[in-house]
């Protein structure tokens, strides 16, 4: 076995994730003869036992997975609103709150994309064997990180006061975590062994379902046992673009994934100078404004939109004529309104050629706040993103799903490679992905490299209101200079900073061979055999 802190190697499989014990979880299936799906589903297990700020089973995931025969396809476990979620509910407000029972209106979807992911894989591992590390880790403690501990200081006054079991759970001596401390989730492990004794399906529709709604019902929280048992996973074909490289995927509405494919494809026409330049830079924002404006016009709940994605993304005019509205040498007056969230992105790889990028999130950091005291789930908050309107874009309905920010990318080269990438950090998230695909595709960086080079964020993430274009100390200094000069509002925000994200990739080469990396702003380990 080769591990490291940031970059590995190997041809038996691989896998990288935002924190090195879950990175090692997947790669002990991998090495047992498991399957990239089934070390996702060890992987996502584990984080939601050692990242519990970022992520759970009480929040929503996506899969985009590269099969062996080539074949693309994703699954969403992304909750739609409960049934009693309706502007009644919310009246007197102007916006559903950020955390508590009401802010918990939507189904917890994560379980059921692992559901679906194991159903439709070639796997024979059993439920316990992936989920072992998980259980131990949350039965015998973790050391708390120090990004975890800053958010639990930084989050704590807003937290602890929900109903539930917050404070019992994450500040079990009266006070929030600290780096170092050690993290048991007793309550949390019972609930992963309920998962492997009673299955998977418990979670929407069995005895574990039943104690959730309870629960849920007590804290205030309008999801209910029958809005769980309607929810079911779902299969849309992930949306691609071709490019000068390859053919790029990403996960379908209602995520922003068709965004992040636009951002590649506006800047795959425009010219470009060297790596890191202001050309460069600049290319990346000004189609990312583009590819926002579009996003935040029309992309949603598939249900409710009115503009097919992969119609725009098959056409090149369409895509000719966004390219064009970017002037190489100005920048587009901004802002227009950003989305927020804290998420996971991993991947894994196993040696007869299945890849797999997954995303999963409780959206803020600790989600609603709502802690379940039967079970120790933290759920979500993801549907306080919607609007308290009657109609239009993501505006509060019985069973709507809202719009996400996730979206995990996956790209086949037109050489045979084939690269997951991603990162946590809502509207950094395509930017990230933007910047190191472009990096490792266009300009030929080393995989680590291009993760780990300086960023950069239009827009608000991590809480953050401001809407500048916030941009990591190390490039050039005439770099800064001349975006300043081309109208952007630049914010200088030091070194390396978990505002720009927990990014990874994965790389498939024709021969078998497997090279992954993960981010120094994060916990993470890429590890491979």
């Amino acid at each position: 076995m080769q591990t490291a802190k940031e970059t590995a190697r190997g041809e038996g499989g691989i896998v990288t994730a935002p924190h090195y014990l879950a990175s090692r979880a997947g790669l002990s299936v991998l090495q047992d003869g498991g399957t990239a799906v089934e070390a996702c589903v060890a992987v996502a297990a584990a984080l939601a036992v050692v990242y519990p700020h970022m992520t759970g089973i009480g929040g929503d995931g996506f899969w985009v997975i590269r099969e062996a025969d080539g074949r693309v396809h994703g699954i969403h476990g992304c909750g739609g609103a409960a049934e009693k979620a309706d502007l009644a509910l919310y009246a007197g407000l102007d916006a559903v709150p950020w955390r508590g029972p009401l802010a918990a209106n939507t189904v917890a979807g994560t379980i059921s994309g692992w559901q679906a992911a194991l159903e439709s894989d070639g796997g024979s591992m059993p439920l316990a064997r992936l989920l072992r590390d998980a259980i131990a880790h949350a039965e015998a403690g973790v050391a708390v990180t120090r990004g975890g501990a800053e958010i639990a200081a930084a989050k704590g006054p807003e937290l602890r006061i929900q109903p539930g079991a917050y404070a019992s759970v994450f500040e079990p001596d009266g006070h929030p975590l600290r780096e170092g401390d050690s993290l048991r989730q007793p309550l949390l492990a019972a609930t992963l062994r309920r998962l492997c004794d009673e299955g998977l399906e418990s979670f929407y529709r069995g005895p574990l379902a039943a104690d959730m709604a309870e629960d849920l019902a007590a804290l205030g929280s309008p999801v209910s046992a029958s809005d769980m048992a309607a929810h079911h996973a779902t299969r849309p074909a992930p949306p691609h673009v071709r490019t000068s490289h390859g053919t790029l995927y990403n996960a379908a509405p209602p995520t922003q994934g068709t965004a992040s494919l636009l951002i590649l494809a506006l800047f795959d026409r425009l010219q470009a100078g060297a790596m890191d330049g202001f050309s460069h830079i600049h290319g990346l924002v000004e189609a990312t404004k583009q590819a926002f404006l579009w996003r935040d016009r029309h992309c949603g709940d598939p249900a409710y939109m009115e503009s097919d994605p992969q119609t725009l993304l098959d056409d090149p005019a369409a895509l000719d004529a966004m390219a064009a509205r970017i002037d190489p040498a100005r920048a587009l007056p901004w802002p227009q309104p950003s989305q927020w969230g804290d998420t996971c992105w991993f991947a894994a790889a196993d040696g007869r050629g299945q890849v797999v990028s997954c995303i999963q999130s409780t959206y803020f950091e600790f989600g609603s706040g709502l802690v379940l005291p039967r079970t120790g789930i933290t759920w979500q908050n993801r549907g306080a993103s919607f609007r308290l309107a009657p109609n239009g874009w993501n505006a509060l309905k019985p069973f709507r799903k809202p719009f996400h920010t996730l979206n995990p990318a996956l790209a086949l080269f037109d050489d045979g490679r084939v690269m997951a990438y991603g990162t946590m950090g809502g509207e950094g998230q395509p930017q990230t992905q933007a910047a190191i695909f472009s990096r490792y595709a266009r300009y030929g960086a080393d995989l680590q490299e291009a993760i780990a080079a300086p960023r950069w964020l239009l827009g608000r993430t991590w809480g953050d209101e401001s809407t500048t274009l916030k941009i990591e100390d190390g490039f050039a200094p005439e770099v800064y200079d001349a975006l300043i000069a081309a109208g952007h509002d630049v914010e200088r925000v030091g070194p390396i900073t978990a505002m720009m994200g927990h990014a990874g990739a994965i790389v498939r080469r024709p021969d078998g061979g497997l090279e992954g990396a993960t981010d120094p702003r994060s916990d993470g380990e890429a590890a491979a055999w």
